[in-house]
C-alpha cells in the first residue's frame, strides 16, 4: 500500500464473524486496495464475486484470495448460501461492496444487511477515502429491527468519503426505505 501512497486507519475489531462492508466501489482499484488493506490488517477475509471472475484462466486465483462466486442472474438462495457458509465455519469474515458493481446505482443492493441479520453477525464499516489515499475502518453496528435507523448510521459514517471515481457513486441508500 505504501507505493500507492496509501494507508489503514482504524482496525478491524477481533470478532471471529462479521460482514465488512466496503464502500464506495467506483473502480477496478478498489478490490487491489481493499485485498492490500486486509492483508496489512492481518485479516482473512471472504468476498463475493461475478460468477465470470472463476472461470478459467484466473478462477483459481480468487478462489484462493477468498472469493466466493455469485451467479446475479439466479438472485434466489443467495442469502441462505451465504449464512449456511457462516455457520458451519469458525471464523468468517465477509467482505461485500453493497453498490454491487462500479456503476452508479440507484440503491445498494440489501445482501450485506440481510446476511448480517440472517446470521446474527455485526456489520463493520469500511471506507474507500480517496481524497486522503486512505482505507478507514469505522464503527461496528448491530442490526436492529429499524432498517431506516440502521441505514442512517451507515450513511453517517460514508456521508465524507468519496471513491477512487466519484461520479459513479450511488446513494447511500436500501430499496426497501422507500418502499
Amino acid at each position: 500500500m505504501g507505493l500507492g501512497r496509501w494507508g489503514v486507519v482504524g482496525e478491524v475489531p477481533p470478532l471471529r464473524k462479521m460482514v465488512i462492508i466496503g464502500a464506495h466501489h467506483t473502480s477496478n482499484w478498489d478490490f487491489v486496495i481493499g485485498m492490500l488493506a486486509a492483508r496489512a490488517l492481518g485479516v482473512k477475509i471472504r468476498f463475493l464475486g461475478k460468477h465470470t471472475l472463476f472461470r478459467r484462466p484466473f478462477g483459481w486465483f480468487f478462489r484462493m484470495l477468498g472469493g466466493i462466486p455469485v451467479d446475479r442472474s439466479r438472485p434466489g438462495g443467495i442469502i441462505g448460501q451465504i449464512a449456511g457458509a457462516f455457520e458451519s465455519a469458525d471464523d468468517m469474515v465477509l467482505v461485500i461492496a453493497p453498490e454491487g458493481t462500479r456503476s452508479h446505482r440507484p440503491y445498494w443492493k440489501s445482501g450485506f444487511y440481510e446476511i448480517a441479520r440472517a446470521t446474527g453477525s455485526p456489520i463493520v464499516l469500511a471506507a474507500l477515502d480517496a481524497a486522503a489515499r486512505r482505507v478507514r475502518v469505522g464503527p461496528t453496528i448491530e442490526t436492529t429491527d429499524d432498517v431506516t435507523a440502521d441505514m442512517d448510521r451507515i450513511r453517517e459514517f460514508y456521508a465524507p468519503y468519496r471513491g477512487i471515481r466519484p461520479e459513479k457513486a450511488g446513494r447511500v441508500r436500501l430499496k426497501v426505505e422507500d418502499e
